[in-house]
């Protein structure tokens, strides 16, 4: 697997052209070799199609987007019901609470992928979560 994890929010900030870091992210997704995980696809596809944050595109167009403009160069991983279960069983030692628990399991599936670090725009919610071991928490 790529030595680099990327989260949602690089995903979409590839693909957002009006996004502040958009040509970073753009770069980074197109330089390929890095890995995902298989949910930031279906968070990208809800970002987009939802009308969160003042999007709201088609679903066949953002489906679209995500085959064309990510798939190509990414790695994706998913996990198991016993390996979310077993990130799952770490919240509570974790300090995960609510909504933090999608950017938890993103770490802890690059953890599992053998990332060496976890490429976010959202650096501070992920070294929030972030313990000796765990990939680095980088921005791109």
């Amino acid at each position: 697997m790529g030595e680099r994890f990327l989260d949602t929010s690089v995903i979409l900030g590839s693909l957002d052209p009006d996004e502040p870091h958009h040509e970073a992210c753009d770069r980074l997704v197109a330089e390929g070799g890095h890995t995902i995980h298989a949910h930031a696809l279906a968070e990208t596809f809800s970002i987009l199609t939802g009308g969160r944050q003042g999007r709201r595109l088609g679903a066949a167009l953002v489906a679209r987007l995500i085959e064309d403009s990510v798939l190509p160069y990414v790695q994706t991983v998913s996990t198991t019901g016993q390996q979310m279960m077993a990130a799952l069983a770490e919240c509570e030692s974790r300090g995960v609470r609510g909504g933090a628990v999608y950017d938890w399991l993103h770490l802890a599936a690059a953890r599992q992928a053998g990332a060496q670090s976890l490429v976010t725009l959202d650096r501070r919610d992920f070294q929030a979560l972030s313990r000796p071991g765990d990939p680095r928490i980088e921005s791109p």
